[in-house]
Protein backbone atom coordinates (compact mmCIF):
# COMPACT_ATOMS: atom_id res chain seq x y z
CA UNK A 1 0.00 0.00 0.00
CA UNK A 2 1.37 3.43 -0.94
CA UNK A 3 1.76 6.06 1.78
CA UNK A 4 -0.36 8.75 0.77
CA UNK A 5 1.45 11.74 -0.29
CA UNK A 6 -0.91 14.49 1.98
CA UNK A 7 0.39 13.25 5.22
CA UNK A 8 3.38 13.62 6.96
CA UNK A 9 4.60 10.63 8.86
CA UNK A 10 7.11 9.66 12.11
CA UNK A 11 10.47 7.59 12.31
CA UNK A 12 7.98 5.32 14.69
CA UNK A 13 5.45 4.74 12.13
CA UNK A 14 2.58 7.29 13.07
CA UNK A 15 0.94 9.50 10.41
CA UNK A 16 -0.54 12.70 10.88
CA UNK A 17 -3.51 14.54 8.94
CA UNK A 18 -3.91 18.50 8.99
CA UNK A 19 -7.73 19.10 8.64
CA UNK A 20 -9.16 22.27 7.52
CA UNK A 21 -10.01 23.74 11.21
CA UNK A 22 -6.20 23.13 12.11
CA UNK A 23 -6.82 19.99 14.13
CA UNK A 24 -4.32 16.93 13.22
CA UNK A 25 -5.51 13.02 12.93
CA UNK A 26 -3.46 10.77 13.85
CA UNK A 27 -2.75 7.10 13.10
CA UNK A 28 -0.21 3.67 12.42
CA UNK A 29 1.32 3.25 8.83
CA UNK A 30 0.24 0.64 6.37
CA UNK A 31 4.04 -0.68 7.65
CA UNK A 32 3.18 -0.48 11.64
CA UNK A 33 -0.01 -2.33 10.91
CA UNK A 34 1.40 -4.78 8.87
CA UNK A 35 4.16 -5.82 11.19
CA UNK A 36 1.85 -6.30 14.28
CA UNK A 37 -0.27 -8.11 12.64
CA UNK A 38 -4.31 -8.12 13.72
CA UNK A 39 -5.14 -6.08 16.02
CA UNK A 40 -7.58 -7.22 19.18
CA UNK A 41 -7.73 -3.96 21.74
CA UNK A 42 -6.52 -0.43 21.10
CA UNK A 43 -5.84 1.99 24.28
CA UNK A 44 -6.86 5.50 23.13
CA UNK A 45 -6.03 8.32 24.95
CA UNK A 46 -8.92 10.79 26.66
CA UNK A 47 -10.17 14.62 25.05
CA UNK A 48 -8.70 17.28 26.88
CA UNK A 49 -5.13 14.82 27.71
CA UNK A 50 -1.97 17.15 26.94
CA UNK A 51 0.63 15.21 25.21
CA UNK A 52 4.29 15.85 24.57
CA UNK A 53 5.85 14.87 21.13
CA UNK A 54 7.19 11.70 21.20
CA UNK A 55 4.64 10.63 24.17
CA UNK A 56 3.71 7.29 24.11
CA UNK A 57 -0.33 7.81 24.08
CA UNK A 58 -1.79 4.87 22.51
CA UNK A 59 -1.62 0.87 23.01
CA UNK A 60 -1.64 -0.80 20.07
CA UNK A 61 -2.49 -4.54 21.13
CA UNK A 62 -2.53 -7.79 18.58
CA UNK A 63 -2.18 -11.02 18.19
CA UNK A 64 1.79 -11.09 18.42
CA UNK A 65 2.44 -8.03 20.58
CA UNK A 66 1.36 -4.75 22.54
CA UNK A 67 2.82 -1.73 20.90
CA UNK A 68 2.94 1.79 21.79
CA UNK A 69 1.85 4.59 19.89
CA UNK A 70 3.19 7.73 20.06
CA UNK A 71 2.81 11.58 19.91
CA UNK A 72 3.50 13.36 16.59
CA UNK A 73 3.93 16.71 17.70
CA UNK A 74 2.89 18.77 21.20
CA UNK A 75 -0.66 19.37 21.72
CA UNK A 76 -4.07 18.33 23.34
CA UNK A 77 -6.43 15.75 22.32
CA UNK A 78 -9.27 16.77 21.13
CA UNK A 79 -11.29 13.18 20.31
CA UNK A 80 -10.35 9.34 20.32
CA UNK A 81 -11.97 6.89 17.52
CA UNK A 82 -14.42 5.13 19.70
CA UNK A 83 -15.66 2.82 17.35
CA UNK A 84 -12.32 1.19 17.53
CA UNK A 85 -13.72 -0.29 20.86
CA UNK A 86 -15.80 -3.11 19.21
CA UNK A 87 -13.71 -3.14 15.92
CA UNK A 88 -9.82 -2.63 16.86
CA UNK A 89 -8.73 -4.50 13.37
CA UNK A 90 -10.74 -1.57 11.49
CA UNK A 91 -6.84 0.05 11.60
CA UNK A 92 -5.62 -3.46 9.86
CA UNK A 93 -8.40 -2.54 7.66
CA UNK A 94 -8.30 1.00 6.81
CA UNK A 95 -5.09 2.28 8.33
CA UNK A 96 -5.12 5.41 6.74
CA UNK A 97 -8.71 5.88 6.61
CA UNK A 98 -11.79 4.84 8.99
CA UNK A 99 -8.39 2.85 11.53
CA UNK A 100 -7.40 6.31 12.52
CA UNK A 101 -6.55 6.61 16.01
CA UNK A 102 -7.27 10.24 17.52
CA UNK A 103 -7.63 14.22 16.56
CA UNK A 104 -5.67 16.48 18.51
CA UNK A 105 -4.75 20.24 18.35
CA UNK A 106 -1.28 20.75 18.36
CA UNK A 107 0.49 23.36 20.32
CA UNK A 108 3.04 24.65 17.54
CA UNK A 109 1.44 23.82 14.23
CA UNK A 110 5.05 24.06 12.79
CA UNK A 111 6.17 20.84 14.70
CA UNK A 112 4.19 19.33 11.77
CA UNK A 113 6.41 20.70 8.91
CA UNK A 114 9.52 18.32 11.27
CA UNK A 115 8.21 15.50 10.14
CA UNK A 116 8.72 13.37 7.50
CA UNK A 117 7.07 13.21 3.79
CA UNK A 118 6.11 10.06 2.69
CA UNK A 119 9.19 9.75 0.25
CA UNK A 120 11.07 9.90 2.90
CA UNK A 121 9.50 7.70 5.18
CA UNK A 122 8.80 5.02 2.30
CA UNK A 123 12.98 5.38 1.91
CA UNK A 124 13.91 4.92 5.69
CA UNK A 125 11.64 3.64 8.49
CA UNK A 126 8.58 2.65 6.16
CA UNK A 127 10.97 0.58 4.21
CA UNK A 128 12.33 -1.74 7.05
Amino acid sequence: MENPTELRYTSTHEWVRRESDGTLTVGITFHAQDALGELVYVELPDAGRKLKQGEACVVVESTKAASDVYAPVDGEVTAANAALADAPETVNAEPFGAGWLFRMRPADPSQLDALLDAASYTAGPGSE
